[in-house]
């Protein structure tokens, strides 16, 4: 059961929760649990049983999944505020599709998915508006998905650095996480990912200094072709 006010606050404001009458989420938050994790650590396994869903207070967790020739791919890397695994309500699916672990110490709301899923099947209204944040991070999806088709290693980076930027609104990037779990994200080695990278800043195309990564020339970079 939920008592410390603040997690309860980030749990109430959650587009998850912020519909719920008051009743109902009191009866969510009973039955939610509070998490941590130091780094390293794993919160579930590929195959487990998908029971609980969760919303990330602080810290980074990565979501990978081992393919069947057992590579493993870095599927996503969840932020502050981010909620996971509950679109497992909706599919159906009994088992956890992939492996999530922290990147950083983490401290998580674990909420009970059952009895989540009944509360929704009383509330039509809180459905629909449900599904329409869904539909965006559908989109977000198949963003990710056309990146990964693109055949050419370049290509994927130019592709990920412009969806990047586009996010951030401005020509800063900063990237949350290390080079080589997005090199796994694209599909890439990481010392392909690395190369590229100083390609483009040998063409004028991007400065770099650790973790950020600045576009000098947007029309340029979109259209590099390697």
């Amino acid at each position: 059961m939920l008592t410390d006010s603040e997690n309860l606050k980030a749990l109430r404001q959650h587009h998850l929760f912020n519909r719920l009458p008051e009743a109902l989420f009191t009866e969510v938050s009973c039955l939610a649990i509070q998490r941590k994790l130091d780094s390293g650590d794993a919160l579930f396994h590929q195959g487990d049983a998908a029971e609980r869903f969760y919303l990330l207070l602080s810290g980074q967790m990565k979501l990978t999944r081992v393919l069947f020739e057992g590579q493993e791919k870095l599927v996503e890397v969840i932020q502050p505020g981010q909620s996971f695994a509950e679109a497992l309500l909706f599919t159906g699916a009994s088992h956890y599709p992939v492996t999530c672990s922290a990147l950083k110490a983490s401290n998580l709301i674990s909420i009970d998915g059952t009895h989540y899923r009944r509360l929704l099947e009383e509330q039509p209204k809180i459905c629909l508006d449900l599904l329409a944040s869904f539909s965006m991070r559908l989109h977000q999806r198949l963003d990710e998905i056309d990146t990964l088709t693109v055949g050419n290693a370049s290509r994927r980076v130019v592709r990920f650095l412009c969806q990047e930027q586009r996010e951030a609104g401005n020509g800063q990037i900063q990237l949350s996480v290390s080079k080589r779990l997005i090199a796994s994200q694209l599909g890439i080695q990481p010392e392909t990912f690395s190369r590229i990278l100083h390609r483009l800043i040998d063409a004028g195309l991007i400065a770099m200094e650790r973790r950020s990564i600045r576009v000098l020339d947007r029309p340029s970079l979109a259209n590099y072709y390697e």
